[in-house]
């Protein structure tokens, strides 16, 4: 076996405790600049460089987000955005004492080859990436994958494809000290039940972890950001609260080395009360027999009902950051059993 490179696994075990203390998850802020165009599309708001500025500008200067929130994933275009009176939004979090991540991959594309598969890119130049946003200030990222389910997919060259490209990405932001989030998502989209969601999540992680074990990750320092097991959107059976959480934790259990420290779960779609429930439901029942914390790492599922809020008008930030901290607030809770 050849020598693990010498990284600073005490630097990136901190990250993560700061991360998460005080039962805190993650605010992830990082929808390409097409996601958050389509959202604001629906929001009928402007889809400019500017609106989605002022519209982040809202999301990092709300009061008391500090209180529930640990860390926020930007995307490129925002990490070097600043406030209308000129301060970089990194600095306005880290004041603020939210530690800011960065999303390092590049889009999810079609796979060659693979009908309604996708393969995410991004490794090309990604050492300079992380050094240059580790200047800026991030001190952990995010690289997403996604898995669809339908008519025999996902492929093992999907998954393996996807996974490998989650190791390498993982090797190199734990060689610059910078925490990786590695989020393998299993899309909610199709007519799958919840079993076939197990079994295509299992499938993956198991997959996932011999990948991140043969490039060497340290699981301590690293953090996993899953979808929970769940029906698809077509499905005609609707699992219940409690069902999802048993299934999602079952299947992590069998699937997750207890050596991670955080599985931060994504939304995914869900709506903001499905997926806060969910994860309470799994604190609630399951808390002794889970190895790791379980907390969340949601975007719309925060985020949408201050989008809808403020409509683009200045006038109605108050509301809409208001909406936005009081929904971080039943996060908090939903990661201590409480909501």
């Amino acid at each position: 076996m050849g020598k693990n490179i010498i990284m600073n696994k005490e630097t990136l075990k901190n990250t993560i405790q700061q991360l998460f203390a005080s039962n805190k998850g993650l605010l992830a802020m990082d929808e390409s600049t097409d996601t958050c165009n389509k959202r604001f599309a629906a929001a009928g708001i402007e889809q400019t460089v500017e609106m989605r500025r002022r519209y982040r500008e809202l999301i990092v200067t709300t009061p008391g987000l500090n209180e529930n929130i640990g860390g926020a994933i930007l995307f490129y275009e925002t990490i070097r955005q600043q406030t209308k009176d000129g301060i970089n939004f990194i600095d306005v979090l880290t004041k603020a004492g939210i530690i800011p991540g960065i999303k390092l991959d590049m889009g999810a594309k079609p796979m060659a080859g693979f009908q309604d598969e996708k393969v995410t890119e991004g490794l090309d130049g990604l050492r300079e990436r992380i050094s240059e946003y580790k200047t800026l200030g991030a001190r952990f990222a995010k690289w997403r994958a996604v898995i669809a389910i339908g008519d025999g997919i996902p492929t093992m060259q999907c998954i393996e494809a996807n996974v490998h490209a989650l190791a390498r990405y993982a090797a190199l932001c734990q060689e610059a000290d910078v925490v990786p989030i590695v989020e393998p998502e299993v899309l909610m989209d199709g007519a799958h039940n919840l079993q076939q969601c197990f079994d295509v999540t299992e499938q993956v992680m198991k997959i996932l972890f011999y990948q991140l074990y043969k490039y060497k990750i340290c699981l301590e320092g690293m953090i996993l950001k899953p979808n929970m097991v769940i029906a698809g959107t077509k499905s005609t059976v609707q699992n219940s609260k409690d069902e999802v959480a048993e299934a999602t934790v079952n299947c992590l259990l069998q699937s997750v080395p207890a050596a991670v420290p955080a599985i931060a779960f994504l939304s995914g779609g869900q709506s903001a009360n499905d997926a806060t429930a969910h994860l309470n439901a799994m604190n609630k029942n399951f808390k002794n027999r889970l190895p790791w914390i379980l907390t969340f790492s949601f975007a719309r599922a925060i985020q949408q009902p201050a989008l809808d809020a403020w409509k683009g008008d200045d006038a109605n930030i108050k509301e809409a950051q208001n909406l936005l901290y009081q929904r971080s607030k039943l996060d908090v809770a939903a990661r201590q059993g409480m909501y």
